[in-house]
C-alpha cells in the first residue's frame, strides 16, 4: 500500500493525480496547512514538517516531481514513463524538473508574500516580480503546447501532470489570466482528464471527513 501525505492543493497533488492515472492502491493522509505547525506529530514522520511525504514499503519520499517519476516507473506498462532509450527521455526528464524549479518555485514566493506572511511582513511588490517571473518561464510551455496536446509529443505522461500542478496553482494566485492561447488549451485539457477529476473528488472527500476546508487558504481564490 501507498501512503500519501498531503495537504489541500499542494504540491502533494501531483503524486495523488499520478496515483489516480495509474489507478495504484493508496491512502490518503489529509492534513492541514501548514503541518509542522497545525500538526506536529507530523514532524515524527517527516523532520521537515512538509508535504508531500510518499511513503511505500521502506521507500520514503518527500520530492513532488521525484514522487511522479518514481509512481510512472512502477506501472511502466500504463505509458506515462519514458525510459532512458527513448528519444524523448531528455525533454522528460527536463519539462519533470522545471515542473517545480522553475515554474512552480517563483509562484511559492508570490504565495508567501501576498498570503502567508502577517500583514506587516508582506511585500506586493516581490509577489509581483515574481508573479512575472514564473509567467515569463511559462512561455516553454505555451511554446511546447502550441506544436503537441502533450509536452512529449504524441503521449500524455508524468511531465503533463508535473507541469500540470503549476497550472493549478497558478489558477489559485488567478496568474491563469495572463495564459497563452495554446496555454490555456493545455490547461483545459489537463482538467478534462478522468484522473484529475477523480483526484479533485478525493481530496475534496478527505476534506470533508478530517474536517479541513477544501480550499487551499481561505483568501486565495479557487
Amino acid at each position: 500500500m501507498i501512503h500519501l501525505h498531503h495537504c489541500v492543493s499542494a504540491r502533494s497533488f501531483r503524486p495523488l493525480w499520478m496515483l489516480e492515472e495509474l489507478q495504484l492502491p493508496y491512502r490518503l493522509h489529509l492534513l492541514p496547512f501548514p503541518p509542522r505547525t497545525l500538526a506536529r506529530s507530523f514532524l515524527e514522520r517527516n523532520p521537515l514538517g512538509t508535504v508531500p511525504l510518499l511513503v511505500h514499503g521502506d521507500v520514503r519520499m518527500t520530492e513532488s516531481s521525484a514522487m511522479c517519476q518514481y509512481l510512472a516507473a512502477l506501472r511502466p506498462e500504463a505509458g506515462l514513463d519514458v525510459s532512458a532509450a527513448d528519444p524523448a527521455f531528455g525533454a522528460y526528464l527536463n519539462w519533470l524538473h522545471m515542473a517545480d524549479a522553475t515554474l512552480t518555485f517563483p509562484q511559492t514566493l508570490v504565495l508567501r508574500y501576498t498570503h502567508f506572511e502577517p500583514p506587516a511582513r508582506r511585500q506586493p511588490q516581490v509577489a509581483e516580480d515574481y508573479g512575472r517571473w514564473f509567467l515569463a518561464r511559462l512561455r516553454a510551455v505555451e511554446s511546447a503546447a502550441a506544436r503537441s496536446d502533450w509536452l512529449c509529443p504524441g503521449r500524455f505522461t508524468a511531465a503533463d501532470v508535473a507541469v500540470g500542478y503549476a497550472l493549478l496553482l497558478a489558477q489559485h494566485l488567478g496568474l491563469d489570466a495572463q495564459f497563452g492561447e495554446a496555454t490555456r488549451a493545455y490547461w483545459q485539457r489537463l482538467q478534462a482528464r478522468p484522473a484529475y477529476r477523480r483526484a479533485l473528488a478525493a481530496q475534496q472527500q478527505a476534506a470533508l471527513d478530517e474536517g479541513i476546508s477544501p480550499q487551499p487558504s481561505p483568501d486565495i481564490r479557487p
